[in-house]
């Protein structure tokens, strides 16, 4: 009895939004090793100034003779650049565990901003409805109108580069992602018992919308925020190769494929090819998890 028990909880456990979500990430090998690629990378990136083997920011520590090595090379004091070394002299493994701590911060921090805006506005939207509703759907579609790239091109233009612009930039063409998912949710769970139960209890607009409605609109708030951090990985580096993203002294990942692409056709493939094929992983693996999880959590999508 004890371990039928036992099993029966277990099964109510799997079938918790915390259960469906683990099995979604670890239930299938090539989404299971996408997790681990993920979890593997934000720990490199958050480790990296105990682990990376040099400090590319420190100008103490590089040498300029050991400029353009190939992978596998040593310097002259016997230092193995494992993956090379730029122009100068800096180690691209270091570099690009540096790279990747700056392109994961933009995008979680821009994610997150994003997020929390247009969940609010969706929210929001979908409460009040008519007017309101009206306003925030606009302000939506006139976003979604325009290409991501373009927007943020335009605004970069304006404020200059730096980490704080950026993330400001990938916010404003992010957040209407959000709304327009959240208040599609929203306005279904708008009309369902429990949200007319709690208005007749009396509870504030306040407690109602994030306390009540909220909760029941986090699944695809969760699917989209993942997909939205890999989105903005990509919009930053396209934004850092082209020369108006951040500043030279934070080099992202984007950043250092802009730095190596001028001396490909002199046969420094790894001062581009590297990073380019660290953000391939990176952004591959968090759009697998995404769609993973989106299949998990939407009814409609389960087989």
């Amino acid at each position: 009895m004890r371990s039928s028990g036992s099993f029966s909880s277990w099964q109510v456990d799997r079938n918790t939004t915390l259960g469906i979500v683990l099995r979604s990430l670890f239930g299938k090998p090539a989404v299971a090793a996408a997790t681990c690629v993920c979890l593997a990378l934000v720990a490199i990136a958050l480790l990296a100034p105990w682990i990376a083997p040099q400090n590319p920011y420190d100008l103490a520590a590089l040498n300029i003779v050991d400029g353009r090595l190939p992978p596998g090379a040593r310097g002259v004091n016997g230092h193995l650049y494992l993956l090379g070394s730029d122009a100068l002299g800096r180690d691209m493994f270091a570099a690009m565990m540096y790279g990747l701590r700056i392109s994961l911060g933009v995008g979680l921090l821009s994610g997150v901003f994003a997020m929390t805006l247009g969940t609010t506005l969706g929210l929001v939207a979908a409460y009040f409805g008519r007017h309101v509703d009206t306003l925030v759907m606009r302000a939506v579609d006139l976003m979604l109108g325009f290409p991501t790239i373009l927007v943020a091109l335009m605004m970069l233009a304006i404020l200059g580069q730096g980490v704080d612009k950026v993330i400001l930039a990938l916010v404003v063409v992010q957040w209407a992602y959000f709304a327009r998912t959240v208040r599609a949710v929203a306005a279904v769970e708008r009309r369902k018992e429990y949200m007319e139960a709690a208005l007749c209890l009396g509870l504030s607009h306040r407690r109602a919308l994030f306390s009540q409605l909220l909760p029941n609109c986090l699944p695809p708030v969760i699917v989209i925020a993942l997909v939205q951090i890999a989105a903005a990985i990509s919009a930053e580096a396209t934004l850092s190769f082209l020369g108006i993203g951040l500043p030279v002294t934070q080099p992202s990942l984007g950043l250092l494929i802009a730095n190596g692409y001028q001396q490909l056709i002199a046969g420094f493939y790894w001062i581009s090819v590297f990073p380019g094929l660290l953000l391939l992983v990176l952004v591959f693996s968090m759009n697998i998890v995404g769609d993973s999880l989106r299949e998990a959590l939407n009814p409609r999508l389960q087989k």
